[in-house]
C-alpha cells in the first residue's frame, strides 16, 4: 500500500464557485477522444435537490485550461447518480444521453455537444446497452419515494401506495427508435424465491448494468419495512426481461461490476462466509471471495479497461477520510491512491461518494470529492501504476 506522502497527485479539472460532480462511478465521462470531461453543476451542495432545482450539464475542454462548456439544463438529477449523464456508444466522440423531466413524465435526452441537436426519448436512462442501442430503465419517482437520494423528485409516484404493482418494474427502451416496454414487473420479482420478509414490504428496483456483449443484465431487488433499511436480492436477466436468474440472495448486494459476460464482480453477504468482494459466475452460481484480508470494506468497485485492475474506494474511516485504491486480482496487489476527507455536515443524501472511474485506456481516473470544501471532480495519473 502506497503511503500518504507517495499519493499520485489528484488534479481537480473543476473549480469553484459553483460545484461540479459527475455522479456514478460505471461510465466513462471522457469522450472518445479523450479531450472532453463531462460534469453536471450546481450552485449548492448542502441538501437535497427539490423539484424546482435544475443542474447545468457540461463538459470540461481538457485541452484548453480546463474550460466549462454549458451544452443543457435538466430536472431530473439526485446527488448520487446525477442524471445518468454519458456519451452514447454509438458515436462517443459527439453524442451524450442524459435524462430530463418533460411536463408530467421523465424522459432521456440525446444530444449532439457540438451541435446541440437534440432527441427526447419517451423514457428515462438505467443502463444503457455496451453498443448504445437500447437501455434499460426502472420507475424514479418510486426509488426517490423509497431511497432518497437516487430517485427524482418533482414528479408523484402513480403505484406509491402498491407494494409490488403489476404495472411498474423494469422497461426496456430503443433508443434509436423511442419503442420501451414494461418487461419485468415487481410483482413478478416479489414472487420468484418468495420469502415472509416481503410480506407488508415496499418493493422496488435499483441499480442495473449491461454485460460486456449485451447478452445479459443485472438488476437489484429491494424491499423494506419499518424495522430495518431494506434487504436486497441480485438477479439477472437477457435484455427482453426472459431467463430471470436469482444470483445472490442472502440479504445484501451491493456495487457490482461485470468482469465479462458471465462474472460479477460484487460485495455482497453469503450466510456461511460473510461480507466479501465475490465473483459470481451468473451461468452456475458458483462464487469465489476477491481479495480476501486486502479488500475489506465495500466500495464503488469497477474493472479496468483491460480487466486486470479493479478500482474502487471505502466509506469514511474515524478520520472521516475515504480511501481511493487499485487492486490486482492476479496477484493480490493493492495500491492506495489517495485519502480524502469527507466533512460531517455532508452526509447521508447528501454525501459525496468518490465514485471512480476509469478513463478508456486506463491510463487515469477521475472521482468526485468534497475534500477541499467544495464538491469537484479531480483526475489521477496512473499509468505508471498499472504498468507495472
Amino acid at each position: 500500500m502506497s503511503t500518504e506522502a507517495a499519493y499520485p497527485e489528484a488534479r481537480a479539472v473543476t473549480a469553484p464557485p459553483n460545484h461540479h460532480f459527475f455522479g456514478y462511478y460505471d461510465k466513462f465521462p471522457w469522450d472518445a477522444t479523450g479531450r472532453y470531461l463531462l460534469t453536471l453543476e450546481s450552485t449548492f451542495i448542502d441538501r437535497p435537490p427539490t423539484g424546482d432545482d435544475k443542474v447545468t450539464v457540461a463538459m470540461v475542454d481538457l485541452e484548453d485550461g480546463n474550460r466549462l462548456i454549458p451544452l443543457a439544463e435538466t430536472y431530473a438529477w439526485n446527488w448520487q447518480q446525477g442524471t445518468h449523464l454519458q456519451w452514447l456508444p454509438t458515436a462517443p466522440d459527439r453524442l451524450i444521453i442524459y435524462n430530463s423531466r418533460e411536463g408530467d413524465h421523465f424522459a432521456a435526452v440525446i444530444q449532439d455537444v457540438h451541435s446541440g441537436e437534440k432527441r427526447v426519448l419517451p423514457r428515462p436512462i438505467y443502463a444503457v446497452s455496451r453498443d448504445g442501442k437500447s437501455a434499460v430503465s426502472l420507475d424514479f419517482a418510486r426509488v426517490a419515494d423509497t431511497r432518497p437520494g437516487y430517485g427524482y423528485v418533482g414528479l408523484p409516484d402513480p403505484g406509491r401506495d402498491e407494494p409490488h404493482p403489476d404495472d411498474e418494474g423494469i422497461y426496456w427502451l430503443n433508443l434509436e427508435t423511442g419503442e420501451n416496454r414494461l418487461i419485468i414487473s415487481l410483482d413478478q420479482i416479489v414472487h420468484i424465491g418468495h420469502n415472509e420478509t416481503m410480506d407488508d414490504s415496499k418493493h422496488w428496483v435499483n441499480h442495473m448494468q449491461f454485460n460486456t456483449d449485451d447478452s445479459r443484465f443485472l438488476f437489484l431487488h429491494r424491499w423494506k419495512r419499518a424495522e430495518r433499511p431494506w434487504w436486497t436480492r441480485l438477479f439477472t436477466a437477457n435484455p427482453d426481461g426472459s431467463e430471470i436468474r436469482l444470483i445472490a440472495d442472502h440479504d445484501m448486494t451491493s456495487h457490482f461490476d461485470w468482469r465479462d459476460e458471465r462474472y460479477i464482480l460484487a460485495w455482497a453477504r453469503q450466510h456461511d462466509l460473510g461480507d466479501f468482494y465475490y465473483l459470481f459466475d451468473e451461468q452456475t452460481n458458483a462464487r469465489e471471495i476477491v481479495g480476501r484480508g486486502v479488500l475489506t470494506t465495500d466500495g464503488h468497485c469497477s474493472y479496468s479497461p483491460d480487466r486486470q485492475w479493479i478500482l474502487t474506494d471505502t466509506y469514511p474511516d474515524r478520520e472521516r477520510k475515504r480511501t481511493l485504491l487499485l487492486y490486482r486480482p492476479a496477484d493480490r496487489r493493492r495500491i492506495d491512491i489517495g485519502r480524502f476527507y469527507a466533512p460531517p455536515e455532508l452526509d447521508g443524501e447528501i454525501r459525496c461518494d468518490l465514485h471512480p472511474r476509469w478513463n478508456r485506456d486506463g491510463t487515469q481516473v477521475c472521482f468526485d470529492s468534497v475534500h477541499e470544501g467544495h464538491r469537484q471532480m479531480y483526475v489521477i495519473d496512473v499509468a505508471h501504476l498499472v504498468s507495472t
